[in-house]
């Protein structure tokens, strides 16, 4: 039985990219794995996120329809780290589910990175949370 801790539903070992992949590969690649978001890790420290909204909203996709080849190969020189969010606030594994689900209500993200010793060990999100609450409340 699953608990109420951060690490009881938190996806371990989450899908990331180096700060210098192109904003097009980043996109293909939570395309590609069903996901909405892609930490940021150089040399194994977390430097930031990056999530699909971003890249929608900063890749101008109406370049796309006047000549697609040359806009994928312009925006093939842009690297996710100048859309990804730097300033990150993230929680560890011990964090109950209450306590991360506040954090990101009053900080208004979807998502906290899971670090034990500076290390990423996870991430968990909001729909993770959500999910989390209705099998818990379920089993009461």
């Amino acid at each position: 039985m699953k608990g109420g801790l951060v690490k009881d539903w938190m996806t371990q070992n989450p899908i990331s990219v180096g700060s210098n992949v192109t904003m097009p590969d980043a996109y293909w690649k939570m395309i590609n794995n069903k996901i909405r978001r892609l930490l940021v890790i150089d040399d194994g420290i977390l430097t930031g996120i990056v999530t699909i909204d971003d890249l929608q909203q900063k890749i101008p996709w109406t370049a796309f329809a006047l000549n697609a080849v040359h806009a994928s190969d312009i925006l093939s020189k842009f690297p996710v780290r100048l859309v990804m969010t730097q300033k990150l606030i993230t929680t560890t594994p011990e964090t109950s589910l209450f306590d991360a689900a506040n954090s990101m209500i009053s900080n208004e993200i979807s998502t906290l990175p899971v670090l034990q010793d500076d290390q990423v060990v996870g991430i968990i999100t909001e729909s993770d949370i959500f999910r989390a609450f209705v099998e818990l409340a379920s089993e009461e």
